[in-house]
This record gives structure tokens, C-alpha cells and sequence, in this order.
């Protein structure tokens, strides 16, 4: 049974070419530009992807998720006005190495920053994530309820063809494989804005460590009580550690 399972956010806010957030202005989005992180999951498992059409709850969900999947500040921002993005390998590939220090190095080796435009930086990109949860939780709870819904009418259609249900089953799968994925990716952004605060600690003292310490467990908070329970798909669960 292909249970669904959490919650997480994400909003694209328009800019003068990218948004409030560094992304990229939502007139550059094209439909189903993110529909590869469901079948990315889904393929670094060895499974398939469902043929079935994104639905609209669906389509944005993976747009969301692709907010916690880019690392923060991971593009330049000229790219972000072209809309030019990589496609990241889901966590699942044996390849994948997650470098906790990566966003702290490159905050601190930022030439001619002050200590209080690094704490600053640092506690907006954690305020960011906090307003992304809260609009991606909402959405992601509603595709889990109608993934429920989904499975449920699996059992009451007697004329499904075996790749009707296959693909249903599919689609269920990439759902929740999506939400995992960004529930581990906010759980790597937690490590990452420990080991920044506190290289800043000791390299730079400063009273707003504590602010930002403050939030960064509220982060920590918000992502763990984010999702529902549920027996993840690949029989394993997605923690990282940091």
C-alpha cells in the first residue's frame, strides 16, 4: 500500500527578474519544468515513472520541493534571471555526497562582508526556509489526501487496466519520494546553518549568534513536525546527519 505521507512549502513571488527569495521570476517558469524531480526520485530507485499528467496540485509540488532541493545560493544571480538551473540527482544515487560546509564557506570567503551582514544573510536565508514551509506544508497535506482518495477508488473501478493501476501506483510513489526528498534537503539546510554560525562564533562574536541560533532551531523544529507519519516507500528512513 502506497501510503501518503508529510508536508513542506514554497512560494515564487515576482521580482524585477528574480523574487524576493533570489529565485528566478515566476514569468520564466515554464509548465512542468520540475516534472524530472518526481521521476528523478523515482528512477535513482530503479523504478518508473507514472505516465500519467501532472495535476495541478502535483505540478506544484514539485516546483516547491525544488526550492529545498537547490542548495541555497547555488546559482549566480545572472543565472536566476535566465532561468538557468541544474538538475540535481535525487539522495538515493550512491554518488551523491552532501557537503555541510559548502554554504558556510562560501558566507564567511565573501570578500568585504561584515560580521553583521553575515549573521544578517545567514538568519534571512533561515527566515526564507520558514516561509517556504508554510507554504509547502499546506499543498503537500493536500496531495496526500488525495493520494489517499486515489488509492481508495483503486478498489471500487472494475474495468482498470493493468497499466491504469500501475500507473496510479506510480504516481502515488513519486509523491511521496518528492516530499522526502525535500524533507531531507531542509533537514542538510539545518546542518549547513549550524556549521556557518558557528565558524561565525568563533571567528566573528557577535549578541545576534543568538538570535540566529534561535532560528535555526525553530527550522529544525517546523521541518521534524512537518510531516506525517508514514512506512517510507523505499523501506528505509531519509535522515541526514549534521
Amino acid at each position: 500500500m502506497c501510503t501518503p505521507l508529510f508536508v513542506l512549502p514554497l512560494v515564487f513571488g515576482l521580482g524585477c527578474v528574480g523574487d524576493d527569495f533570489g529565485r528566478t521570476r515566476q514569468a520564466l517558469y515554464h509548465q512542468d519544468m520540475h516534472q524530472w524531480v518526481g521521476a528523478e526520485a523515482t528512477e535513482a530507485l530503479g523504478g518508473r515513472q507514472s505516465d500519467f499528467l501532472l495535476t495541478d496540485e502535483e505540478r506544484a509540488l514539485r516546483d516547491m520541493a525544488y526550492y529545498f532541493i537547490e542548495p541555497p545560493h547555488a546559482r549566480p544571480a545572472w543565472k536566476a534571471v535566465f532561468g538557468d538551473y541544474e538538475r540535481i540527482p535525487a539522495p538515493w544515487r550512491v554518488t551523491v555526497v552532501f557537503d555541510r560546509t559548502a554554504y558556510g564557506r562560501k558566507m564567511i570567503n565573501e570578500p568585504h562582508r561584515s560580521q553583521a551582514s553575515s549573521y544578517q544573510g545567514l538568519m534571512e536565508d533561515v527566515r526564507n526556509d520558514l516561509t517556504m514551509l508554510d507554504q509547502f506544508i499546506p499543498l503537500a497535506v493536500k496531495v496526500n489526501d488525495l493520494d489517499i482518495k486515489r488509492h481508495k477508488a483503486l478498489g471500487h473501478i472494475g474495468d482498470l487496466s493493468p497499466r491504469e493501476r500501475a500507473d496510479a501506483q506510480a504516481r502515488m510513489r513519486e509523491n511521496v519520494l518528492v516530499v522526502q526528498w525535500a524533507q531531507q534537503c531542509v533537514e542538510q539546510r539545518v546542518s549547513s546553518y549550524r556549521w556557518a554560525l558557528e565558524r561565525l562564533v568563533i571567528m566573528a562574536p557577535d549578541r545576534m549568534a543568538a538570535q540566529a541560533d534561535a532560528l535555526i532551531a525553530g527550522l529544525a523544529r517546523r521541518g521534524a513536525s512537518a510531516w506525517t507519519s508514514a512506512t517510507p516507500v523505499v523501506g528505509q528512513v531519509l535522515r541526514v546527519g549534521g
